[in-house]
C-alpha cells in the first residue's frame, strides 16, 4: 500500500474535483447538448484550427445493360472552426481537506464556476445565429412566435435536404416559449392530446412541427425597442463545438492537474496554492472553439 504524502492528496483532491465537474457542467449545457461535439485527447493552443470533415455529395448513375459505371471524385468538405475561446473559472477553497470529508461541500464551491462556463458556452453557440444564411429568416421581429413561422422553418430545413432520420431542434427564449405554450392547438388535451395535456399541467412544449424545442436564457436579442429576438431552427450537424485538452502545468510549479473527460467534451481542473489568501485555489477551463458546418441546416426564427 503506498504511503499517504502530500503529493497523493493533491492529486486525490484534484481528482474529485473533475470527477465531479463534468457530469455538472453538462447538466447545465442546453446548446452543447444539441450541437455536433469535436473531441480528441489532444492538446491544443488557443488560435489553433481544427478542420471538421462534412461529408461529400454523390450523385445516383442509372446504369444501362452493357454499360460502365461512372466514377465520381468527391471532395470531402471541410469546416474550419478555430480554437478561439480559452474559457476558465476560478474559486478558493479556505480549508481544502474538509472537501474530502463533506463531498456537498464541494459542490457548493464548484456549482457557480460550472455554471459561468455552461452559459459562455450556450452564449457562443446561440451567437452563431447569423451565419445561417442559406435559408430565408422566418418569423417578424418583435412580434409573437407563430406556427405559421415555426411551420416555414421546417419545410426549408425539409428542402435542404436534411434528412428524415436527423432530429431538429428549435431553441427560443423565454417569451417565445411562452407564446409556443398558448397556441391553442398544441396546448390543449382535445387537439394535442396527451402532448397538450403536458403543455397545459407541465409547461413542457415538447414537439412542435417536427421540431424539439427547448428554451435558453441565452438567445440573442438585437435592434432595440421593439428588440427582434434571434431563435434558431437548426439539426445537430448544422453546428460544432470543438474541444481539445490543455497542456499539463510545469512540474514543480506547485499546481497539480487532472482532466474530465465524457461524452466529447472535456475540461481540465487545476489546484494550486495562493499565498496571499492562504487558500487552495481551483480553476476549472476548457479550450474550444464553435462555428457553423452545414449552413442550409439552420434557419433564423425571428420574434
Amino acid at each position: 500500500m503506498p504511503a499517504i504524502t502530500s503529493t497523493n492528496v493533491a492529486n486525490a483532491i484534484v481528482k474529485l474535483v473533475a470527477v465531479d465537474a463534468l457530469p455538472a457542467l453538462m447538466g447545465n449545457l442546453v446548446m452543447g447538448n444539441l450541437v455536433n461535439r469535436d473531441f480528441e485527447p489532444t492538446l491544443g493552443q488557443a488560435g489553433d484550427t481544427v478542420n471538421v470533415p462534412i461529408p461529400p455529395t454523390l450523385v445516383a448513375n442509372n446504369l444501362a445493360e452493357g454499360g460502365t459505371v461512372q466514377t465520381q471524385n468527391p471532395n470531402l468538405g471541410n469546416a474550419q472552426i478555430v480554437l478561439n475561446t480559452h474559457a476558465e473559472a476560478t474559486f478558493q477553497i479556505p480549508d481544502v481537506t474538509k472537501v474530502l470529508a463533506v463531498p456537498d461541500l464541494l459542490r457548493l464551491y464548484m456549482q457557480p464556476a460550472l455554471v459561468a462556463l455552461a452559459e459562455k458556452i450556450e452564449s457562443d453557440l446561440l451567437g452563431l445565429y447569423a451565419s445561417f444564411t442559406a435559408n430565408t429568416p422566418v418569423g417578424t421581429g418583435g412580434a409573437a412566435l407563430t406556427e405559421a413561422a415555426i411551420d416555414t422553418a421546417e419545410t426549408e430545413l425539409f428542402q435542404s435536404k436534411v434528412p428524415a432520420s436527423e432530429p431538429k431542434y428549435l431553441v427560443v427564449d423565454a417569451t417565445a416559449y411562452s407564446q409556443l405554450r398558448q397556441i391553442p392547438r398544441f396546448s390543449e388535451f382535445q387537439t394535442a392530446g396527451e402532448a397538450g395535456l403536458r403543455a397545459l399541467v407541465e409547461g413542457s412544449v415538447g414537439k412542435i412541427k417536427d421540431f424539439y424545442v427547448f428554451r435558453s436564457q441565452f438567445v440573442k436579442k438585437t435592434g432595440s425597442g421593439p428588440y427582434t429576438t434571434q431563435n434558431i431552427a437548426f439539426t445537430r450537424s448544422a453546428l460544432g463545438l470543438v474541444v481539445r485538452r490543455l497542456p499539463q502545468p510545469l512540474p514543480g510549479t506547485g499546481a497539480v492537474a487532472e482532466y474530465a473527460e465524457m461524452g466529447n467534451f472535456g475540461m481540465r481542473v487545476v489546484m494550486s496554492y495562493e499565498p496571499t489568501t492562504l487558500a487552495q485555489q481551483f480553476t476549472v477551463d476548457v479550450l474550444y472553439g464553435v462555428g457553423v458546418l452545414r449552413n442550409a441546416f439552420g434557419v433564423q426564427v425571428r420574434s
